[in-house]
């Protein structure tokens, strides 16, 4: 199944890749986050990634500039207002801007999470505001030009591993955790749950919480021309495909919204999927990276055979961390994972 073409790679030896993400102003242009000894210790670095014309003219990837970090990285996210600024999620809890235009060090640093941030998100509509979440179960909101954050859910009791806002909706977002649900929050609306929290550990309230699974759900991402469809994945080895409109509500009206329908079960990856993405170009495609060592791509509706799976790319040799499409070419699909290789491949 897999295509005939064999990817390009890029080689960091010594960094394991925990996350990609692709610029949304050059369409030639990656970022990677990556970590010394798999991220359990030591620090992390910053790779800035261009595809273009190796020796010969023959297409290649290449390492234009690196930065390096006290502690491991876990993920990057393009700005959405300023082509060579970034953002990156950091294990010792801070959260780093970069510019690519300068050397060594970011243009500002802040430090409000008590344990690691797993996830970092630029808004694409809202652009001068990001999103991070992190192991200590909270979602923090910020802007580039304040010191401090503007706004923190207490979203989950434990590890927010993914926040993402909606492409559709400015102030939703989506959240996933630990505990096995993923959630909807509006942040025109921060209030806290009135059932199933406390004085001293409230829990922000939720617009929908969506049981979605019995394990740990390791990343989400909402599907870029539906705007109440999310798919989620995890430990389970299954993406799921959910409507989000369907809502079942409590009992009374200090219940939480609890509902959401599963459309789609994409099943057929050995371990744990630790990330998805649907794709920019077409409503019914999804990306996903796993620890089976496997990245492959799925259609939402079965195919004339019966199967959701199109195709699987196997070029890597240690868990597959990250996966990405590319915003301008369609079919074009990176992927990076603990072999500390990045591949770019056409799917």
């Amino acid at each position: 199944m897999n295509g005939p073409a064999p990817p390009l790679t890029l080689l960091t030896p010594g960094f394991a890749h925990y996350s990609l993400a692709w610029s949304p102003f050059h369409s030639t242009r990656l970022a990677v986050a990556s970590s010394a000894n798999y991220g359990l210790v030591g620090n992390g670095r910053l790779h800035l990634v261009s595809l273009g014309q190796g020796p010969g003219g023959v297409p290649g990837l290449s390492l234009d500039k690196q930065y390096d970090t006290q502690d491991g990285l876990y993920d990057v996210a393009w700005s959405e207002v300023h082509e060579n600024q970034l953002v990156t999620a950091s294990g010792d809890g801070s959260i780093k801007l970069w510019d690519v235009m300068l050397n060594d060090l970011p243009i500002r640093a802040w430090q409000e999470h008590s344990r690691e941030v797993f996830s970092v998100d630029w808004s694409n509509i809202q652009k001068d505001t990001f999103i991070s979440s992190s192991w200590d179960g909270t979602v923090k909101l910020w802007t580039p030009d304040r010191p401090r954050s503007v706004t923190t859910l207490q979203a989950h009791r434990s590890c927010v591993y993914q926040a993402l806002f909606s492409p559709h909706q400015p102030d939703t977002i989506a959240t996933c955790s630990t505990d096995g649900t993923l959630k909807i929050f509006d942040l025109r609306a921060p209030a806290y749950a009135p059932t199933g929290s406390t004085f001293t550990d409230p829990l922000s309230f939720a617009a929908l919480t969506v049981p979605a699974s019995g394990t740990e759900l390791l990343t989400l991402d909402w599907n870029k021309y539906r705007p109440f469809v999310l798919a989620c994945a995890g430990v389970d080895r299954t993406i799921k495909v959910w409507d989000c409109r369907m809502i079942k509500t409590g009992a009374d009206a200090t219940q939480q919204a609890v509902g959401g329908t599963c459309e789609a079960s994409l099943v057929g990856h050995e371990y744990a999927v630790r990330k998805i993405n649907w794709s920019p170009h077409r409503p019914d495609v999804i990306a996903s990276a796993s620890y089976d060592m496997t990245c492959r791509v799925w259609s939402a509706n079965p195919t004339a055979a019966g199967t959701h799976l199109l195709y699987i790319h196997d070029a890597h040799t240690e868990f597959v961390a990250g996966c990405g499409w590319s915003l301008y070419d369609e079919g074009v699909l990176a992927s990076c994972g603990w072999d500390c290789k990045l591949n770019v491949f056409h799917v």
